[in-house]
């Protein structure tokens, strides 16, 4: 390892002033990059910078770089928005392109170094241990100043953990990440035992995120380190020495640059010290080391430690890997296993996903999970949705759904397969594994997933599998579930911790929440399939005959669910097309009266609503198959709508069937007779044993069990929209699912931003064996001026993105392509019904024509340039109103019989009346008229518009072809006015034919 030149005798951390400690505030969480404050933090921040000679620092002498600097510079404004990393190259591609430009170009410039820095800088020489590349860099004197002098002059305490940062260029593959190869880890290298090493898995979050995550870990660090009766962390060292946070950066390219304008801000990231490679070797991660006591809350508020306060956040040794190429979760996570944890050898390792917030004590429960029982193998917390103040967001449907479905899975699921001693997933956004339980076999599974394996493994990489297999790692902490619970000779098992709870962010909208289940469901589909089919592992492990007993139920289990799941797009049909066929058909099983809207019009709706279902589900085949969700939020956003309201008026004809059940004798069982009368009874076709049990075991078990588990609030907040969402789930989420079964790509993309870093050349000196690289030495008076800026972008208030709903060229063609297959489907489909059905031939035709008549019309009006509406055009826009109006009384008459018969057959009369003169007065007026030919229309009332006088001159408004256009309408007005007429007196024929036949007057349907 490389070591600095000296550096001045001066101290930065004996300064009196500092930017962490000169601001006089009672609380120790002030607030900073507001304008009012923002003028006075600037001076003080000035006022604590001190120069190398340990005078106080100028800044009118400062460099060129402070001299342009000014209190109004935005830094980097670009924000992404959040977004899971689970999904496809396209979010990422969309996320890019909202950090382009100046404000990555800005971070850009800020990793090199400038000629004309190099000539007013020194430089100094660092050996390499081998060919690694490892460099100590000294920290803002503000952040040195911060760390309590009772860790910095503490005896055990190395002196560089809290005024250097450590940066280690990799250029290995992580596998290769070991101390043979000269790369170590400050832990390792202070001779600590590592308990728990915390990872935090990164992707394109923003800062708040970021922020929510890392500060609620730093908070869970303080509860360990505060415990007062614990014998395990107080002996051995301090307790904070035991416990490592490492971020994992997936990719300089993808990343919020404002995120790393906050961990720089605690001390843990600088700018312009990576090196894209060394000695032409690609650097593969940059790994940043630090121990900080700093940290930035979601809100960009700055905490820093105050004297004698108990909420001090105690030291944090942390580890940043920010890998140089984005290459997914699993490569992120065998950087974290098989490189990191191999040399610190972690006991327990947690895993958070970046947004994922820990609740107090939370990270404290799942470590005493593992040292309270030693086969433990994983386990998870309970992770529910953020609801935001006041618990707004579950305003919206989709964010209610998601959050009773959160709380029922940690109600129902979790603690049954805990008891059965095999969790199916341990989240990967919030988990815990023992580390020696997941080495070898199951994290060989588990990393075959990772795309830059592929070619080592070869046909057992990602690139050799079958589509199958690639789907099953989309769910890859499934995979290490099982493979954890069948290691062979072990009897690790998993469990799941009440106690332990995090909140995590979920999607709002509908593109984004197809997106993310899309991978859920396929992945979780074939991880099952996988399970089942490889159970017989199970027999090498080393469970108990007790375990092994439970472990087969839960197969058994599985083996049902994953049956139900198949087969569910049919039942979820059959069930809401039995419901409406038992309440809305006349029957024996109604005493022949149907509801809600009586015998007549509820078998109409029902055919209407049960059609419309098939309907809108074909439309899901459609849009699935052919286009994105991002580029089809309208038609998402209206499927959803649709399923919701069936599914509402589904729940609303159970329940009446509820209500018939009970009061209508069918809950009389036969108590008097025996076991067998009992059963026989409660059971039979016309007993209520059925529907009891279905009510019970669809809503009852969710309230029964939520009122046990002493958590009922969601039951009263969310219910609604889950139940009105259940076949949503699976006429939307499961048809776009596996109609997507052949999209495993990972959105893997090289980055070539990585240009922007400068390389790492060795040198040998004269009569030495070991390699050196020049590296500038930065005067710490220039350190602290730059890292003003920093503070100042890190600290700014977070500023939403703009949401780009531009629909792109690609989506358009899309958009066009669904478009003319949805017409031309339905346009058939219609015509089919028109033909086939006449009840909706009698209704939809005389609407159909009304409608055109009316929009014709309209259309010749809105073109009056001069004067006056002529009165036929009028009169034609009223007769199209007309056999609407007689359209709705016929539908009206479905509903309510006492507009049967006469009503009906008066308003189908009086509206053909109506169109009948309304095409006589067009068909006169536009006798002898050719369209072509302008001299015949350019004086017609109907189709000049208006004519004036100008100078003794007639003048007419439209042009020749606002003429043709105008006249080819009015030709079709009067047509259609016939057409609509001939409707309107067919179904006056029909209905009074009928009525007659069946001897009463009360039959006229339109």
């Amino acid at each position: 390892m490389g070591t600095p030149t000296p550096y001045s005798a001066h101290s930065p951390q004996q300064s009196r002033s500092s930017f962490y400690s000169s601001h006089a505030s009672p609380s120790p969480t002030p607030t900073y990059g507001h304008e009012d404050i923002e003028d006075q933090q600037t001076t003080l921040l000035r006022r604590s910078l001190a120069s190398p000679d340990g005078t106080s620092y100028d800044p009118n002498i400062s460099t060129d770089s402070l001299r342009r600097y000014t209190l109004h510079d935005p830094g980097i404004t670009a924000f992404a928005p959040p977004y899971h990393e689970s999904e496809t190259a396209e979010v990422h591609s969309a996320r890019m392109s909202d950090y382009s430009g100046i404000e990555m170009d800005a971070w850009q410039r800020r990793q090199g170094v400038k000629s004309s820095a190099l000539r007013r800088y020194g430089t100094r020489k660092i050996n390499l241990q081998g060919s690694v590349l490892s460099v100590d860099y000294p920290v803002p004197s503000a952040i040195q100043n911060a760390a309590q002098s009772e860790y910095r002059d503490a005896e055990e305490a190395f002196h560089e953990e809290f005024t250097h940062m450590r940066y280690t260029a990799a250029t290995c593959d992580p596998d290769e990440f070991t101390l043979r190869n000269g790369y170590n880890l400050r832990p390792a290298m202070y001779n600590r035992h590592t308990e728990l090493l915390i990872a935090i898995t990164y992707y394109n979050e923003d800062k708040v995120l970021t922020a929510r995550t890392l500060h609620g870990v730093m908070q869970n660090v303080r509860d360990i380190v505060n415990l007062k009766k614990s014998e395990f962390w107080n002996k051995g060292g301090p307790a904070w020495q035991k416990i490592v946070v490492c971020l994992v950066f997936d990719g300089i390219e993808p990343c919020d640059k404002n995120t790393l304008d906050v961990l720089a801000t605690i001390g843990v990231y600088q700018d312009g010290v990576m090196k894209k490679d060394v000695d032409g070797r690609e650097t593969v991660a940059h790994i940043f080391e630090y121990t900080t006591q700093l940290s930035v809350t979601p809100t960009q508020q700055l905490v820093r430690p105050q004297p004698n306060d108990p909420r001090n956040l105690p030291p944090v040794q942390m580890i940043l890997c920010l890998k140089q190429k984005n290459s997914k979760k699993i490569n992120s996570h065998r950087w974290l296993f098989n490189a990191f944890s191999r040399i610190l050898n972690p006991e327990i390792c947690i895993l958070l996903d970046a947004g994922t917030k820990p609740g107090s004590k939370s990270l404290l429960a799942l470590w005493e999970a593992f040292y309270n029982d030693k086969t433990l193998g994983g386990a998870c917390g309970e992770i529910h949705a953020m609801l935001g103040k006041g618990w707004r967001n579950l305003l919206n449907p989709l964010v209610a759904a998601q959050n009773f479905e959160y709380k029922i899975s940690n109600i129902l699921d979790k603690p049954l397969e805990s008891a059965f001693g095999y969790v199916s997933v341990l989240p990967g956004a919030f988990s815990a594994y023992r580390y020696r339980a997941i080495m070898g076999r199951p994290l060989e599974q588990y990393f075959h997933g990772d795309h830059t394996l592929s070619k080592r493994l070869g046909k057992k990489g990602i690139e050799g599998m079958n589509i199958f297999k690639k789907n099953m790692f989309l769910a890859e902490d499934r995979i290490l579930c099982f493979e954890l619970v069948a290691k062979a000779g072990f009897r690790w098992h998993l469990t799941y911790v009440k106690a332990s709870k995090g909140e995590t962010d979920v999607p709002e909208a509908a593109p984004e929440f197809l997106s993310q289940r899309r991978r859920w469901l396929n992945g979780s589909f074939a991880a099952s399939l996988y399970s089942i089919m490889h159970f017989g592992r199970i027999y090498k492990s080393n469970h108990s005959l007790l375990r092994m007993f439970f472990l087969h139920i839960q197969m058994i289990y599985n083996c049902c669910q994953l049956i139900m799941t198949w087969f569910s797009l049919a039942s979820y049909w059959l069930t809401s097309s039995v419901i409406m066929d038992l309440v809305g058909t006349p029957s024996s099983h109604n005493k022949y009266k149907a509801w809600p809207f009586g015998n007549d019009a509820s078998p109409i709706v029902n055919f209407f609503l049960k059609y419309g279902y098939l309907l809108v589900l074909m439309v899901q085949f459609v849009l699935a198959l052919g286009n994105r969700p991002k580029g089809t939020k309208i038609a998402y956003t209206l499927s959803f709508l649709y399923f919701s309201l069936v599914q509402f008026y589904v729940l609303i004809l159970s329940f009446y069937l509820v209500a018939n059940a009970f009061m209508g004798g069918m809950m009389d069982f036969d108590f008097d007779q025996g076991v067998g009368h009992f059963l026989s009874s409660f059971f039979s076709s016309s007993g209520g044993g059925i529907v009891l049990i279905a009510l019970v075991s669809t809503y009852g078990i969710y309230i029964v069990a939520s009122i046990l588990y002493m958590d009922p609030w969601h039951i009263l907040t969310s219910s609604w929209a889950y139940f009105l969402g259940m076949t949503t789930s699976i006429n939307i989420l499961m048809v776009y699912a596996f109609c997507n079964w052949h999209d495993v790509s990972w959105g893997t993309k090289g980055s070539d931003k990585a240009d922007a870093l400068p390389s790492a050349q060795t040198k040998k000196a004269d009569g030495s064996k070991s390699n050196f690289i020049e590296e500038v030495d930065k005067p710490q008076a220039d350190i602290d001026s730059q890292f003003e800026t920093t503070v100042k972008r890190a600290l700014a208030p977070y500023q939403e993105p703009k949401d780009d709903s531009t629909i792109s060229l690609d989506d358009s063609y899309r958009n066009f392509r669904t478009n003319l297959v949805l017409f031309w489907i339905l346009s058939n489909l219609l015509v089919a019904l028109l033909i086939t059905s006449d009840g909706i031939r009698k209704m939809c035709l005389t609407f159909l024509f009304a409608v055109i008549v009316l929009g014709l019309s309209v259309t010749l009006a809105k073109g009056q340039r001069y004067g006056s509406v002529p009165a036929a055009t009028g009169y034609a826009a009223f007769t199209g109103g007309a056999g609407m109006l007689a359209a709705a009384v016929g539908f009206a008459a479905l509903f309510r019989e006492p507009l049967n018969g006469i009503i009906s057959w008066t308003t189908d009369g009086l509206a053909s009346l109506a169109l009948l003169a309304g095409g006589v007065a067009f068909a006169v007026l536009l006798r002898g008229t050719s369209c072509p030919n302008i001299e015949m229309t350019w004086d017609n009332v109907l189709l000049s518009g208006g004519c004036t006088t100008i100078d003794h001159q007639k003048t007419c408004m439209s042009s020749p072809s606002k003429l043709k256009s105008r006249c080819t309408s009015a030709k079709a007005d009067a047509a259609f006015m016939f057409i609509a007429c001939v409707g309107c007196i067919a179904a006056l024929f029909c209905s009074f034919t009928l009525a007659r036949n069946r001897g009463s007057r009360k039959a006229g349907v339109v």
